[in-house]
């Protein structure tokens, strides 16, 4: 396997205490990346760098909790951060939520709710680091999707159409920031084996699984691997793309 893709490397992962992001940062840190992980709680943040630090995954791992939301925030902490490590290489925009509501049962504040973190957050965050990026030559911005922004889904309408956006987003910003040598891609995972799906019975695991052509779902350390590819120089010509990862699933 390559080794130190990321060498040198100051990287930002929202959303980076468990599942995917938590599988990406590992992946970061192995790679000799130096990381900042966003959680939505200090303690869960702080915790999560405790039991990475005890694992011996990486000693340059550090642990934030700004609302994500919140430009004036999030704009600060970034500030903090190159203050601290003197750049950010990578941005991972990671955080996010979902709801499978009917349709007709939705709520305004669900919509909102899954807007705000899955959409205005990812705005927020690219915002503040972008022109850092152009300062310092280029940088690499990656965005989480869901297969769902392809395919829709059958309920919980705000979370595919939240994905919709971060597609929109993510080809519109690569064309526009391509000039500053600023590459911007998306993964858009499939079914992967995180704590919400573990938990689910196994009649519903395997009708999942009958729909992927690979006969399974996916590990995060499967969808980690091609945000490492992407963040690394190993995808220098790649932007603008959504990669679907997702066993070529049948939906």
């Amino acid at each position: 396997m390559i080794r130190d893709l990321l060498s040198g490397r100051v990287a930002v992962v929202t959303g980076g205490t468990r599942g995917i992001g938590l599988a990406i940062v590992r992946k970061f840190l192995e790679q000799g990346a130096k990381v900042i992980l966003f959680g939505s709680r200090p303690e869960t943040a702080n915790q999560t760098v405790e039991t990475l630090l005890s694992e011996g995954t990486g000693s340059e791992v550090t642990g934030m909790s700004p609302k994500l939301s919140d430009y004036a925030e999030v704009e600060a902490t970034m500030q903090k951060i190159i203050h601290k490590f003197g750049k950010i290489d990578i941005l991972v925009n990671n955080a996010g939520v979902s709801a499978r509501d009917s349709f007709y049962d939705y709520t305004e504040n669900e919509f909102d709710k899954i807007m705000d973190l899955n959409v205005k957050a990812m705005f927020c965050c690219c915002r503040a680091v972008a022109p850092e990026m152009k300062k310092q030559g280029g940088g690499c911005i990656i965005n989480t999707s869901s297969m769902v922004s392809l395919y829709g889904q059958p309920a919980g309408v705000g979370y595919p159409a939240s994905k919709f956006a971060v597609n929109g987003l993510t080809k519109s910003l690569a064309r526009e920031l391509g000039k500053d040598q600023i590459r911007v891609n998306a993964v858009a995972p499939g079914v992967t084996k995180t704590d919400m799906v573990s938990s689910l019975p196994e009649e519903i695991m395997a009708r999942m699984a009958a729909s992927i052509p690979l006969g399974r779902v996916a590990e995060p350390e499967e969808i980690a691997n091609v945000f490492l590819f992407l963040a690394s120089d190993l995808a220098s010509y790649v932007n603008g793309a959504v990669v679907s990862v997702d066993g070529a699933t049948i939906c």
